[in-house]
C-alpha cells in the first residue's frame, strides 16, 4: 500500500509545482525592494496574481487532470489489449495445470478446437504434459507439429499477484515466493516449418564423397576365359554405373577397379533401407567365371569440408577391406555403419604383401633394442604360435625378447610347457603384465598378435609406454582400433595369425632358423583355427604347414597336447544333450565349465562339434567365466556369425566369431541372442 500512496503523493507534488514556485518569485521580488522600491511594488502585484491563478487551478482543475490521467490510462491498457489480441505471434495464458485461459487470435485460430483445450491443452499439443509446464523461473523449450506446420514452444511461469492485493504488478518484488495459486504459464508459438524446411533441404543436398573398389579384380579375370574377361568388366562397370544414374551420382573411374563418386545425402537413406543392392548385384553377375565379383564402398558422412568427407570416406573403405571387402561401411564422424559382408573372404594368390609388410617390420624391428609380444586376453593356441613366431624372428635379429602371458589355459599349457625350464630359452621369456610394465621403454618394440582391439588386449596399458606398436591379425577390424599402431598387417582372409607369421618367416631374411617345437606352435596356431583344416583354408594355408613340416613340425606331438580330460568330455556331452534348437537352424547351448579351467575354448569346441548336425546354419554356446558371458558363434557357409555378434557388441569372421557379454545372466544373454536372430531374419539380414 505503502508504493501506492508514493505514487499518489508523486503526482500530487507533481501539479503542487506552480505554487510552490511563488516561494522563488517572493524571493526574486524582495531582491527587487533594494534596488528599486517601485518596482518591488509592482512585482508584489504580480507575484499575488500569479498565486491566485496556480492555487486556482491545483485546486479547481486538479480533478479534471486526474481524470484526463485515468482516461489516458484506460485508452492505452485497451491499445495494449487489442495488440496483444492481434498480435502476430500466438500467444496464450495456460493455468498451472495446462488449461487453456485465453489465447489471442492468431493462436486461437491454430488449435481450432478451443473447448478440448481449455480442458487441456494436452489434447492440442501431446508433448505438454504436465512434467513439462515449468515449476520455476527457467524457460521450456519443445518442438511440436500441428496441421503439417512445425513450432518450437516457449513456455514461461508469470507469477501474478493475488486479485485481493492492492500491489500493482509493475512494482512486484522479483524475489518473491513462487506460488501456484497465483502462478500463470506463459505460452509462445514459433512457426519454424520454413526454417526447418530449409535446414532439411540444405542436409539433403549436402554432398557425400563415396570410394567404390573391385576387391578381387583380378582373381575374377583370372577364373574366365581371355576372350570373356572384356564382357565382365564391361557388366560390373555398367552395374556400377547404372547404379549410381539411380542416385543421381557423379561417378569417376580412377583406375581399373576403382572408383569415387558423389552425390546428394537425401539419397543416403535410399542406400541405406535397400541396404547398398549394388554388392549383391554385382556379385551375381556371372557368364561362365567361377569367382564372383565383390566390391567394397566406403562412405564419409557430415564432414565439416569435402577434405574432410574425402578422408572420412577413405577410413570407410579402409575399414571395409580390412573386414574382408565385400561390404559397405559409413562413416558419419565418430559414428560407424556396416552393410553386406555376407561372402566368405577370397583368399589372395599372391604374397607381395606379406613380403612388403616382412620387411618392413623387419626395419622397426632392427631400430629397437628390445621386443614385447601380446596377444589378447585368456590366449589361445593360435595367438600363443604366432607369439612364439614374432619371438624366433626377434631372436635371429638378438634382441631381447618376451611375451606377456597371464593366464595359461588347459589347452595351451601342454605347448607352453614345452618352452617353461626349457635350456633353449630364456627364464623370462614369460612375463605377466606387472613385470612388462617395468621393462617396456620408448626404445621397446610391442608387437601385437590375433588382436585389433585395445579392450581385448592382455595389457593394454603397455600402449602407453611406447609409440612403436606392430599388429599382425586375421580377425575383421571393428569400430574399436589401435590407432597408435606404426605397421598394421590385419589380413581377413588368412585363416590364423599363425599362417600370417609363417609366411612372414620366409621373407624376414637374416638366415631365420626355425626350431621343432616353435614349428609345432604355429602348426598348432592353424590346426585350431582351421579346425583341423576344416574352416577357411586356402592355398597359402597348405603351403604355410608344409613350411612349418619343413622346419620339423609334427602332427603327431601337437595331437598329444591337444588330448582333454574326461571331466571335459562329460561337460561336452552335457552341453550338447541339452542343446536348444531356435528356429529350426540355430543350435543354442550353454557350457557350464565350473570345474574346468578353460569353458571359453572348450565351448568353441562344443560350437564345432554342433556344426556336424544336420540343416545346422549356426551354432551358439554360451559360458559363464570370470564374469562375464562368452559367446562362441560357428558356422559353416551360409550364415554370417561375425554380422550376429557384432550385433552383440562382438566380432570375427563370417564362420568363427564371438561376443562378451557384461552385467547379465545367461538367460538373459540367450534372450538376447534370440531376439538379435529373430530381428535380423526380419529385416532380411540373414
Amino acid at each position: 500500500m505503502s508504493k501506492k500512496v508514493r505514487l499518489s503523493s508523486s503526482l500530487r507534488v507533481y501539479l503542487f509545482w506552480p505554487v510552490i514556485l511563488t516561494a522563488l518569485l517572493l524571493c526574486m521580488n524582495l531582491s527587487i525592494y533594494v534596488l528599486d522600491k517601485k518596482a518591488g511594488y509592482v512585482m508584489t502585484a504580480f507575484v499575488l496574481f500569479y498565486f491566485l491563478i496556480a492555487s486556482c487551478v491545483y485546486f479547481f482543475h486538479r480533478n479534471r487532470i486526474a481524470t484526463e490521467l485515468v482516461r489516458y490510462a484506460m485508452d492505452y491498457g485497451q491499445v495494449q489489449k487489442r495488440l496483444l489480441k492481434e498480435l502476430a505471434l500466438p500467444y496464450a495464458i495456460l493455468d498451472v495445470d495446462g488449461r487453456m485461459l485465453w489465447g489471442n487470435d492468431e493462436f486461437m485460430d491454430i488449435i481450432h478446437e478451443k473447448k478440448s483445450a481449455r480442458r487441456s491443452i494436452a489434447t492440442i499439443f501431446p508433448e505438454i504434459t504436465q512434467d513439462i509446464i515449468p515449476k520455476n523461473e527457467k524457460d521450456e523449450v519443445i518442438y511440436t507439429s500441428l496441421d503439417q506446420r512445425n513450432y518450437r514452444v516457449l513456455l514461461r511461469r508469470v507469477v501474478a499477484p493475488s486479485f485481493e492485493d492492492d500491489i500493482n504488478w509493475q512494482f512486484y518484488e522479483e524475489g518473491s515466493a513462487w506460488d501456484d495459486k497465483n502462478s500463470l504459464i506463459a505460452m509462445y508459438l514459433f512457426d519454424e516449418t520454413e526454417i526447418m524446411a530449409l535446414q532439411k533441404e540444405n542436409k539433403e543436398q549436402k554432398l557425400i564423397t563415396g570410394l567404390l573398389y573391385i576387391d578381387n579384380y583380378e582373381e575374377a579375370l583370372d577364373s574366365i576365359d581371355e576372350v570373356r574377361r572384356s564382357l565382365l568388366t564391361a557388366l560390373v562397370d555398367r552395374k556400377i554405373n547404372k547404379y549410381m544414374q539411380g542416385i543421381d551420382a557423379v561417378v569417376k573411374k580412377l583406375e581399373k577397379d576403382k572408383y569415387i563418386f558423389f552425390f546428394q545425402h537425401k539419397y543416403l537413406s535410399v542406400l541405406q533401407s535397400s541396404k547398398f543392392s549394388i554388392l549383391e548385384e554385382v556379385r551375381n553377375v556371372n557368364i561362365g567365371n567361377e569367382m564372383s565379383v565383390t566390391i567394397s564402398i566406403g562412405l564419409g558422412v557430415n564432414a565439416d569440408t569435402y577434405i574432410s568427407s574425402y578422408e572420412y570416406a577413405r577410413a570407410a573403405i579402409d575399414l571395409a577391406l580390412g573386414r574382408g571387402g565385400d561390404q559397405a561401411v559409413v562413416k558419419d564422424r565418430d559414428k560407424i555403419s556396416y552393410y553386406g559382408g555376407k561372402s566368405i573372404s577370397v583368399e589372395k594368390n599372391t604374397r607381395v604383401k606379406a613380403r612388403v609388410k616382412a620387411h618392413a617390420f623387419r626395419e622397426f624391428l632392427e631400430a629397437k633394442d628390445k621386443v614385447i609380444i601380446m596377444g589378447h586376453k585368456i590366449g589361445d593356441v593360435d595367438s600363443f604360435g604366432a607369439a612364439i613366431g614374432v619371438y624366433r624372428i626377434a631372436k635371429t635379429f638378438n634382441k631381447k625378447t618376451h611375451i606377456v602371458i597371464n593366464e595359461v589355459t588347459t589347452s595351451l599349457r601342454p605347448m607352453m610347457n614345452r618352452f617353461v625350464g626349457n635350456p633353449d630359452y630364456e627364464e623370462d621369456m614369460f612375463l605377466k603384465n606387472d613385470q612388462a610394465k617395468e621393462i617396456i621403454d620408448i626404445n621397446t618394440l610391442l608387437v601385437i598378435v590375433d588382436v585389433n582391439r585395445p579392450s581385448y588386449l592382455e595389457c593394454a596399458e603397455l600402449l602407453d609406454y611406447t609409440k612403436t606398436v606392430v599388429i599382425f591379425d586375421h580377425h575383421r577390424q571393428t569400430n574399436e582400433a589401435i590407432d597408435s599402431a606404426v605397421l598394421s598387417y590385419i589380413e581377413p582372409y588368412a585363416s590364423s595369425t599363425s599362417e600370417m607369421i609363417a609366411e612372414i618367416l620366409q621373407y624376414i631374411g637374416g638366415d631365420l632358423k626355425l626350431k621343432s617345437i616353435e614349428a609345432d606352435a604355429l602348426y598348432a596356431g592353424i590346426m585350431i583355427d582351421t579346425n583341423n583344416f576344416l574352416t577357411k583354408t586356402g592355398v597359402r594355408t597348405f603351403e604355410a604347414a608344409a613350411f612349418l613340416r619343413r622346419n620339423g613340425a609334427e602332427v603327431t606331438r601337437i595331437r598329444k597336447c591337444f588330448r582333454s580330460e574326461i571331466s571335459e568330455y562329460k561337460v561336452k556331452a552335457e552341453a550338447i544333450n541339452t542343446t536348444e534348437i531356435y528356429l529350426d537352424h540355430f543350435a543354442i547351448a550353454v557350457c557350464v565349465g565350473n570345474d574346468v579351467d578353460s569353458p571359453t575354448i572348450l565351448a568353441a569346441q562344443i560350437a564345432n562339434e554342433l556344426l556336424n548336425v544336420i540343416d545346422m546354419k549356426a551354432t551358439f554356446v554360451l559360458t559363464e567365466f570370470g564374469g562375464k558371458i562368452y559367446i562362441s558363434a560357428r558356422s559353416i557357409d551360409e550364415v554370417n556369425v561375425q554380422v550376429i555378434m557384432e550385433k552383440l557388441g562382438g566380432g570375427g569372421h563370417l564362420s568363427v566369431a564371438g561376443s562378451q557379454l557384461e552385467n547379465c545372466t545367461i538367460e538373459e544373454a540367450i534372450d538376447k541372442l534370440k531376439s538379435t536372430l529373430s530381428t535380423m531374419i526380419e529385416e532380411g539380414e540373414l
